[in-house]
């Protein structure tokens, strides 16, 4: 199999290596639809790395069946490739954010809560690959410290991998991660009034 060639090599001191196997940041954010699907096709490439996967889903109601979590729970289940943990968090919150004007300090603490979780799974290294969807609302939001994030993740033991989903990433986290994707729309059904179908959008 072709492997990519970088375009630097810096002068840091590593072995190739080494270098190839430094635990990354990811941010898939931008409007464009697709942000979580290519995190949980990072995630089948994981599993069958045979690598420990923990799934945080933010935002997203604990009642929303995302077809993906059907998929790598038998996966993970199945013993041919990694383990798969899929965390949920949040009351009906969608990439919308519904009762803005209302109180949201139920979803507010259960992302916090879910933070923590995280924070105590990398402690931990419970994970090798971490899929943190729709975590960049969150932040955004101002419920979560984007600092305190960026800290926790650049202080991470380990080779623990973190992929970060959502419109609205913060500049402090882009900056700091090892590989952004911005995806952006050119068209959508949904803008002549097609509402999202099973086995597409779920």
């Amino acid at each position: 199999m072709p492997q990519g060639q970088p375009s630097v090599v810096p002068d840091d001191g590593l072995t190739t290596r080494q270098r190839r196997n430094r635990p990354l940041v990811f941010v898939h954010t931008g409007i464009g639809k697709g942000k979580s699907t290519a995190a949980f096709g990072l995630a089948l490439r994981a599993w069958n790395q045979g690598w420990p996967i923990g799934v945080f889903q933010f935002v997203k109601s604990a009642k929303w069946k995302v077809g993906e979590e059907n998929a790598l729970k038998v996966l993970g289940a199945s013993g041919e490739g990694g383990t798969v943990d899929w965390h949920k968090m949040g009351e009906g919150w969608s990439w919308v954010q519904r009762g803005i004007h209302g109180d949201n300090s139920d979803n507010e603490e259960k992302a916090r809560e879910g933070w923590e979780q995280v924070k105590r799974d990398l402690a931990a290294q419970t994970y090798k690959l971490y899929v943190l969807d729709e975590f960049a609302y969150p932040m955004h939001w101002g419920w979560i410290d984007v600092d305190e994030v960026v800290q926790v993740l650049r202080d991470r033991p380990g080779t623990q991998h973190v992929v970060i989903t959502g419109r609205n990433a913060p500049k402090e986290l882009v900056e700091f991660a090892d590989l952004v994707t911005d995806m952006s729309k050119v068209k959508h059904p949904m803008d002549t009034g097609q509402k999202g179908q099973r086995g597409i959008e779920w």
